[in-house]
């Protein structure tokens, strides 16, 4: 029995009527679909349960889906449409967890060919779904003949299906190219748009048939909106490709689109132009105007996309959107809070600096009325707003802890918290502000690990202001108050205040002897831990196990920690051998969308992302020969060898290890007619260097890419000629083939090579970055136990410090400490501080104080625990 929720619901006649169904009660149900006579009133409620229930992610096991699969064939003796069309959908349910669903076929080969017009459709989609690879040459015909057929519904179906069955089966998809291009000249729009979108697919990997497509439909005229502007992004495509400017036919077709009577067309060429990567100014320009007409549009739709564009555009080029701010402040007090929200901040990315308050006062008028969603939006502009305008950080500040004690959820209090921290970061002198704005937030704080996370700010940037011991109350106060992983994060950050203020040892020893009889064992363990290490007075022990820590690739360090359990070895396992946790590049991509001030979705938090280095050495070590190397150190950036246009497109890979060298070699065969075997790259390298074992591709298809390996030994004492210049050679095995099947047409081939660009092994390949967040103190201690070499340069070719420091953070690879890669505007000296790990895990440091004359002069000095570093690294600079 079901019971009504509330009187409102009584009133509105009840609610979801398959809220409490259960699995077993339908399936029972479904037994009646087995009855001889076929009744469509009793047989479509209990089918329509089973649906529902299916999309509601319920599994059924592969013995009970065969079941009602059957079951549901009984069903085809039935002419109503309804429940015929319901069967249509079951089938396509089913079909990936039943077993022998290819029985039904000829009964929806039946329905497919037949004269009811409501059944067509429906069938094509539910056969397309059940039919393989082997199945799909005895329908082709019927497949042909749906998608030239005169009803659009009939057409369309067949051609979507027919994109979607390029994943199993393209060959034979590509050889229905001439119906697609007769279905393009239908009067339908959406068989248009479908019939387009399955010519692209299918030709996508031929440039010259993508062109040649591209050049035939830009001169006729499309009725279908749709199909305009998928032909517009193809040619915008295009345009990016071949690095084509506002001369190129593709530009001009699109440019031609402004006119075109579709306000969805209009919006698009508008959107494509504007996201070209090497638009110039004057290029924009008509862009700009056709959004800024949108923005005055009747359609709040128009008004949201024209607005949304601006606001992307003001990142890159906030000069040509300047012209459109008096529509966009117009547009502030649009009815729509969306389009308010963000044609205000769009706003904050072209105003000058004395609009700011004014605009801050604005937002503040309707903050609290919009989602959390837009508010992330608002939070994003004022994050490039205080960058722009470090002064106005005050007035930002003030606005951020306002929005801080506001209601919302984690991902809006976390990119608050982001942005607060971000101005910390850049702006000295908004530190002392921005962190009492967050020990206030924490008092009240519901997010556990953003608690945490300004915790571990606090205990980093803390100690390093003017008067340390005023955030000691709010840090103790978690200890009392909060959950045990705040409390253990509250112990971890009084400890680098007792580390790095010896005024407070004192006190922060006291604390940590309270949290020592805490309830939860992490928490007392650590204030333990702690404690112990201070006691000591020890500034070496304090770095290196406090202020500094361990940062090492967790997934490798697990890894290796497992095999020396399972091994027989008495000899202690070397820390050393683990490799260094690389410093996380943000995904290019979430940045983009950041700073665009894209809405972001708020799902389940993000999985933290995977480094270079794991993603590679997953794949690596399923090669016997490169898994016996040990762990990976370092992966370089990707290294073209050859122009992406040509016949042979091969890329590189350097992965480091502590004593080798493994170059992957990824490469792509352009070539429809020719089929590469025994692909391999021949390298000359420097004597020094002792080639291992080449491990080559065995077979390399059209369009498929494939990987050979090259392994090097470094040179083991000779450290300098570690560096060097490769010459390289493509070799390979070529079997000329058929372009339509891909089968060689001989046994026998011929040995070819082609030269490919030589490749360099840098100093940068050889070192792994690493954050240094006490480098001063690491510095110090490294005076006594590490080799130092020093010398003084001329960088005459380096006309400014920026341009200086850049080149020389590029040149070495490692990491810029405590900022210092950032040079303060009208100084003419600056000491940059930079720390990385040689393969090996050999410490480096490096200091170069820069002065400005001429040129500039750069003394560099170089602290290393191996001798032939510090040398190596002050020879490479010479």
């Amino acid at each position: 029995m079901s019971f009504k929720r509330d009187k409102k619901e009584e009133e509105d006649g009840g609610g979801n009527p398959f809220q409490n169904i259960e699995k077993t009660t339908v399936l029972q149900e479904a037994r009646i679909f087995n009855e001889t006579s076929v009744n469509p009133r009793k047989c479509t409620p209990i089918l329509t349960k089973l649906l529902y229930m299916l999309n509601q992610g319920e599994q059924l096991s592969t013995k009970e889906a065969t079941d009602v699969f059957f079951a549901m064939t009984k069903l085809f003796q039935s002419k109503d449409v309804i429940l015929r069309r319901l069967v249509y959908l079951g089938i396509k349910e089913l079909s990936s967890v039943a077993d022998d669903v290819i029985i039904v076929t000829s009964s929806l080969t039946k329905d497919m060919t037949g004269k009811e017009d409501m059944y067509r459709a429906a069938a094509i989609r539910a056969l397309c779904s059940i039919t393989d690879a082997t199945m799909l040459q005895a329908i082709e015909r019927y497949m042909k003949q749906a998608i030239v057929d005169r009803n659009p519904a009939v057409s369309s179906a067949a051609l979507v299906s027919s994109l979607h069955m390029t994943r199993f089966a393209p060959e034979v998809v590509k050889r229905w190219v001439n119906e697609a291009q007769e279905a393009v000249n239908s009067d339908s729009i959406m068989v248009q748009y479908h019939a387009l979108g399955l010519l692209y697919h299918i030709r996508k990997s031929d440039r010259l048939a993508v062109t040649k497509l591209v050049g035939r439909l830009t001169r006729m005229s499309l009725k279908s909106p749709y199909a305009v502007c998928m032909l517009i992004r193809i040619a915008a495509k295009l345009i990016e490709e071949e690095g084509a400017d506002s001369n190129s036919p593709y530009f001009q077709y699109i440019e031609s689109c402004f006119r075109h009577k579709s306000e969805m067309v209009v919006y698009e060429a508008a959107h494509a132009i504007v996201n070209l990567e090497r638009t110039t100014s004057r290029e924009l320009a008509q862009a700009i105007s056709v959004l800024q007409l949108f923005c005055s549009a009747p359609k709040p739709t128009l008004r949201f996309a024209a607005v949304r564009t601006l606001n992307q555009v003001a990142i890159t080029h906030p000069a040509a959107v300047t012209a459109c701010n008096l529509d966009l402040e117009t547009l502030i007090t649009d009815s729509n809070r969306s389009i308010a929200t963000l044609a205000i901040t769009t706003l904050l990315k072209t105003g000058a600096e004395s609009s700011v308050d004014r605009l801050m006062k604005q937002i503040a008028t309707f903050v609290s009325e919009i989602s959390d969603e837009f508010k992330v939006v608002v939070v994003q502009a004022i994050r490039a707003l205080a960058l722009k305008f470090p002064r106005k950080h005050s007035v930002l500040m003030n606005f951020l802890s306002a929005m801080l004690r506001d209601e919302g959820g984690l991902e809006y209090k976390a990119s608050i918290a982001d942005t607060i921290i971000t101005i910390i970061e850049d702006n000295p002198e908004a530190k002392e502000t921005g962190l009492a704005h967050l020990c206030e937030f924490i008092e009240d704080c519901e997010h556990a690990s953003l608690a945490v996370r300004i915790l571990n700010l606090l205990g980093r940037e803390g100690p390093k202001t003017k008067q340390p011991s005023r955030y000691i109350r709010f840090i103790y106060n978690r200890v009392i108050l909060e959950c045990p992983s705040i409390r253990a994060a509250a112990v971890s950050a009084m400890a680098q205040f007792g580390a790095s203020c010896p005024d407070l040892l004192e006190n922060i020893q006291v604390l940590l002897a309270r949290c020592q009889m805490d309830s939860d064992d992490e928490v007392r363990d650590r204030a333990t831990y702690y404690s112990y290490i201070l006691n000591t007075n020890d500034k070496g022990l304090y770095n290196t196990y406090i202020l500094e820590p361990l940062q090492v690739s967790v997934p490798v360090l697990e890894k290796l920690l497992k095999e020396y359990s399972e091994s027989n070895t008495k000899e202690p396992f070397d820390i050393k051998t683990v490799p260094v946790a690389p410093i996380q590049k943000p995904d290019e991509h979430e940045l983009k969308q950041k700073s665009e001030g894209m809405l972001i979705s708020s799902g389940p938090a993000k999985a933290a992302p995977v480094s270079r280095e794991d993603n590679f050495a997953e794949k690596l070590s399923q090669i016997p020969d490169i898994q016996a190397l040990g762990p990976l150190f370092r992966s370089s950036d990707v290294v073209e060898l050859t122009e992406s246009e040509t016949e042979y497109v091969v890329r590189c890979v350097k992965h480091c290890y502590a004593r080798h060298l493994v170059l992957q070699f990824d490469c792509l065969n352009t070539l429809n007619d020719q089929l590469l075997e025994n692909v391999r790259v021949q390298l000359d390298p420097s004597e020094d260097f002792a080639i291992i074992r080449e491990i080559p591709c065995e077979k390399l298809p059209y369009n498929e890419t494939g990987t050979a390996y090259v392994i090097l030994r470094f040179p083991e004492d000779d450290f300098p000629n570690t560096l060097g210049t490769f010459g390289a050679v493509l070799k390979f095995v070529v079997k000329d083939c058929d372009p339509a099947t891909g089968l060689p047409d001989v046994d026998e081939g011929y040995d070819d090579e082609y030269m490919l660009e030589d490749l360099e092994v840098t100093l940068g390949d050889q070192i792994q970055k690493v954050n240094k967040a006490n480098w001063a103190a690491s510095w110090e201690e490294a005076a006594n136990t590490f080799y130092e070499m020093e010398d003084t340069y001329a960088l005459s070719s380096m006309g400014s410090l920026e341009e200086a420091v850049t080149n020389i953070v590029k040149f070495l690879g490692l990491q810029p400490a405590e900022r210092t890669d950032k040079v303060p505007k009208g100084k003419t000296t600056h000491t940059l501080l930079l720390a990385g790990i040689f393969r090996g895990g050999i410490e480096i440091l490096v200091q170069a104080k820069l002065a400005l004359a001429d040129g500039v002069t750069m003394q560099l000095t170089v602290r290393s625990q191996d001798e032939r570093i510090s040398e190596l690294i002050t020879s490479v600079v010479g």
